[in-house]
């Protein structure tokens, strides 16, 4: 059990396998178990954020999850190591070090990752809300994206389920902005850029144009020939897979191999970064 809970054990799991108050006081005092918590033990010296989550589950009682930024690093949404670790418990007990949040959690919201329960990716990020900034959120979105944390309840479901909670009008923001441009044509996004071209008196690129690099055929959205820059134009819907992912580095790779100037452009870009986007091309024409 020790090994499956990352080195910790709870008062009531020990009782449940047989041990007698006066077995678990002994093997207190013989160090064979340390105390982390009120009731929840280690077999040793705490090593990992790993055990230190579990033992923090344990301690929070029946029904406890680790939840708001300990549930993100977790999932692996955010770095670092903050404390205290974060809770939603059903009881009202309290525990040094750890910071309980008593709401609601149902099945749904909750699951389990390395074997410590958890709320879903969801559900974190909906927990996170009240104290992130629009973009910090958009960022945790994206990052669930990127780690294909998928999840059958959607952020959307959950803003639906909790209308009124901290956090929700600016998960909703996050939400928008991150969906931004994802069912926009490329067609749509080349006649942006020519636009700024026109805008910057840069000349017009030339669209769709067929490059044959190694024997291998590629099609290039945008391409200004003299200055050597091959413009991607990056809609979600066509790359917002993990074949996309690997063929697009390959893409790059090739391109940068035979003397041209990858550069990707995605529809927020475009349009919420258009004076960064268009002096950078202008730079980049400038130094070709």
């Amino acid at each position: 059990m020790a090994r499956r809970q990352h080195g910790v054990l709870g008062r009531a799991q020990l009782i449940a396998l047989g041990l007698t108050k006066s077995n678990i006081v002994y093997r207190l005092q013989a160090g064979r178990l340390q105390v982390v918590h009120r009731g929840v033990y280690a077999l040793g010296p705490l090593q990992s954020k790993l055990a230190r989550w579990m033992a923090a589950v344990l301690a929070g009682g029946p029904g406890a999850v680790l939840s708001h930024r300990s549930a993100a690093e977790l999932w692996g949404l955010i770095g670092g190591s903050s404390r205290p670790i974060h809770l939603n418990v059903r009881t009202k007990r309290t525990r040094p070090g750890i910071l309980l949040h008593r709401s609601n959690v149902p099945d749904d919201e909750r699951t389990e990752v390395e074997g410590i329960p958890v709320t879903t990716v969801p559900r974190t990020i909906l927990d996170c809300a009240p104290t992130m900034t629009e973009r910090q959120l958009e960022r945790l979105i994206n990052e669930a994206d990127v780690l294909r944390l998928y999840d059958e309840l959607s952020i959307p479901t959950l803003l639906h389920r909790y209308p009124r909670r901290p956090g929700s009008r600016a998960l909703w923001v996050a939400l928008q902005k991150r969906n931004a441009g994802s069912s926009r044509t490329r067609s749509d996004l080349e006649e942006l850029l020519i636009e700024l071209a026109d805008e910057l008196g840069l000349r017009r690129p030339e669209t769709n144009v067929i490059l044959v690099i190694d024997g291998e055929t590629f099609e290039i959205d945008a391409l200004w020939r003299a200055e050597r820059i091959a413009v991607e134009l990056d809609s979600r819907q066509f790359h917002d897979t993990p074949l996309a992912f690997e063929r697009d580095r390959r893409r790059d790779r090739k391109l940068s191999a035979a003397g041209w100037r990858p550069v990707r452009i995605t529809w927020r870009q475009i349009t919420e970064e258009r004076a960064a986007v268009g002096h950078d091309l202008v730079r980049m024409c400038k130094a070709a």
